[in-house]
């Protein structure tokens, strides 16, 4: 697992001798060549970017746990995803200031601060750089016309909460030529790297956020689906996201207006296969909330995702962008 530290900029930080210090624009791609080399034994790439109040420690325990599900997931109900014989996934947390008091002021400021660090910052060129590199250092899994393995490597994005935000602004922002195989949307023209899938767990964002603060997606680097899950137990995007924007979160109502149809299904069981035809939309919301139930206090289940749902949610996008 590796890590990318955003600083209230959007730029990249790097550590030295006198403390962590941004990285120059025409560095970025030397400092990732040094600190973020994919390995050749991993079959998947995921990006993870964490939520409001997370700091770097919690976010790595967070992508760990996740991943680590999945890993037990793939094992117990290998026979689930058939186009995915090997599961060996290499991590990237993307690691932005999300601190700040729990107040309904805070929450505004932070909101905002996920867009600034792409609108007027730079972590909508450092991610889409990221990305951008990533793809050009890993195996090209349109090369050879095989099922994925050392040879081919897949690039998923994995956000929570305000985090989605800031892996939409990079995405929209980013310019890609696809390589990959799997679903049915077409391949973007004239672009450097192509996301395989986008699962937005309990995005904070208003329900229209796909034609108001995203309208791009549908055009962007993304060739699979934009997946993002709902809960009803979730406090965080109802209420507080309620007191900040007088309306309701994705997070909490699933996503709303779209530039294209949105597909509308109740999350799995573990041992309970997604049909192709299920995920194989550009928009697809998730109701969870027979399964993200659990979580007391302020924000109720916004963090109950780490689940071996989710795992099963994340390795079925990845068996079909095979």
């Amino acid at each position: 697992m590796a890590t990318v530290t955003l600083d209230g900029d959007g730029r990249l930080l790097e550590d030295t001798a006198t403390g962590p210090r941004p990285v120059p624009a025409d560095r970025l791609l030397d400092h990732f060549a040094e600190e973020l080399t994919p390995p050749d034994w991993a079959t998947d790439l995921v990006v993870y970017a964490h939520g409001w109040r997370t700091d770097a420690e919690s976010a790595r325990a967070m992508a760990d746990g996740l991943l680590t599900l999945a890993a037990v997931q793939y094992e117990q109900h290998r026979e689930v995803y058939p186009e995915l014989p090997e599961w060996q996934p290499w991590t990237v947390v993307v690691c932005w200031p999300s601190l700040t008091r729990r107040t309904p002021g805070a929450y505004r400021r932070v909101r905002d601060r996920a867009h600034i660090l792409s609108t007027r910052g730079h972590a909508d060129r450092v991610v889409g750089r990221l990305l951008g590199y990533l793809d050009s250092r890993r195996g090209d899994p349109a090369a050879p016309p095989v099922l994925a393995n050392r040879d081919g490597q897949y690039l998923h994005l994995v956000g929570h909460s305000l985090g989605c935000r800031v892996l939409c602004e990079a995405v929209q922002w980013a310019a890609d030529e696809p390589v990959t195989l799997g679903w049915s949307t077409p391949r973007p023209p004239d672009r450097p790297f192509t996301v395989d899938s986008m699962l937005l767990f309990q995005m904070a964002a208003p329900r229209d956020a796909f034609t108001g603060l995203f309208p791009a997606l549908p055009e962007a680097p993304l060739h699979g689906p934009v997946v993002a899950t709902y809960s009803r137990h979730d406090l965080a995007t109802g209420i507080w996201h309620w007191g900040a924007e007088q309306r309701v979160g994705v997070g909490r109502a699933g996503i709303g207006a779209t530039p294209s149809p949105v597909s509308g299904i109740r999350m799995r069981g573990v041992a309970d296969p997604y049909p192709h035809t299920d995920l194989d939309h550009r928009f697809v919301s998730v109701d969870a909330g027979d399964v993200f139930v659990d979580g007391r206090g302020w924000s109720g289940a916004h963090s109950d995702h780490v689940r071996p749902e989710s795992a099963h949610l994340l390795l079925s996008l990845a068996d079909h962008s095979r």
